[in-house]
């Protein structure tokens, strides 16, 4: 991608222009920019387009191509002239290409020159694996204790954490799974994998606490199993709490239950220490935040550029929400 072009009139009337070939370019000005603005390469808006909306550079004919980042993002339903506002309704989406049609790995970068010497202060586990924070994970087999764990989470940062001052904080890894599903069924390696896997983050020390119901098909021992594909986690039965468990009586015994297991694993985690660790244990996962019409030329770059400095260093960058991009997979194979 070429460098980002901004044109202005004044200091106060911007539009961004990504790749030489666009014949679009982005508003930036808060309130949009009104008819009549005009800029310095002779572009002149013939009506007002909001901030974030695209402006035609030049003359699009109907079916003409519309582009942006060098690429076609659609084409003109009718004749758009030069400085209008091009929003949704004039613009026919194109066609994706069927993916079983698409080449494999046509566009494959050349490997960028390394960087050497580059380190950071971590958390060392035993198997090997280096975290950024010291937390208190705790795993749940269902959904359906979501709302203790929730709960006992706001008394530990109240109660617990202080007493506890090289433990970063607590995190209730709750999700929607495990009640009366097929635990067995072949797409089921995939939630259970995920939540398994989850339990092993780095950041979590080693120390794996788990918060069943009782009644769940995912039991807490079936899950610390894992699929063919991970290995087990080999827990203590004293840090598993099954609430339906006979010697809670009531709510409050419940609670105080969970806060003892918690209390054993803060004091181990208490224990660890930072060290010096190369770049290249760094494992970093992206998730995307909600994109807009500005994200591609300023957060999305901003990421990319970093995920490459880190790759450079050894590091493993993981990007989430692929699906994302929808109809513009083509672009990535």
């Amino acid at each position: 991608m070429a460098d980002i072009a901004i044109r202005q009139q004044s200091p106060t009337a911007f539009y961004i222009k990504v790749d030489p070939t666009d014949n679009v370019a982005i508003i930036v000005n808060d309130r949009g920019l009104t008819a009549g603005t005009r800029f310095p390469d002779g572009l002149t808006l013939v009506e007002h387009i909001p901030q974030g909306h695209k402006v035609a550079l030049v003359d699009i004919p109907a079916r003409g191509e519309i582009i942006r980042y060098g690429e076609v993002i659609g084409f003109a339903v009718r004749d758009i002239p030069q400085g209008s506002w091009i929003d949704e309704s004039l613009v026919e989406l194109p066609t994706a290409p069927p993916l079983n049609t698409l080449p494999l790995a046509t566009k494959v970068p050349e490997p960028l020159p390394p960087l050497e010497g580059y380190t950071f202060e971590g958390y060392r586990n035993a198997d090997g694996s280096v975290g950024t924070k010291n937390l208190l994970g705790i795993t749940t087999s269902v959904h359906c204790v979501a709302g203790v764990v929730d709960y006992v989470v706001k008394i530990i940062e109240r109660d617990l954490l202080p007493k506890y001052p090289n433990v970063d904080g607590v995190v209730g890894l709750n999700h929607l799974y495990g009640c009366g599903v097929a635990i067995n069924a072949p797409a089921a390696v995939v939630p259970i994998r995920t939540i398994h896997n989850i339990a092993l983050n780095p950041n979590f020390g080693g120390e794996v606490m788990v918060i069943g119901l009782g009644c769940e098909k995912l039991q807490p021992e079936r899950l610390l199993q894992g699929t063919e594909d991970v290995k087990s986690i080999p827990v203590d039965s004293a840090s598993i709490v099954s609430l339906q468990d006979e010697k809670h009586v009531g709510f409050k015994s419940m609670v105080d239950d969970i806060l003892q297991v918690a209390e054993r694993h803060l004091a181990k985690l208490n224990q660890r220490q930072r060290e010096t660790c190369p770049a290249s244990e760094l494992v970093v996962g992206m998730q995307c935040g909600g994109s807009d019409a500005f994200s591609g030329v300023t957060a999305n770059p901003a990421v990319g550029y970093a995920s490459d400095l880190l790759v450079r260093c050894g590091a493993t960058v993981m990007f989430s929400e692929v699906t994302e991009v929808r109809d513009a997979i083509h672009l990535l194979t």
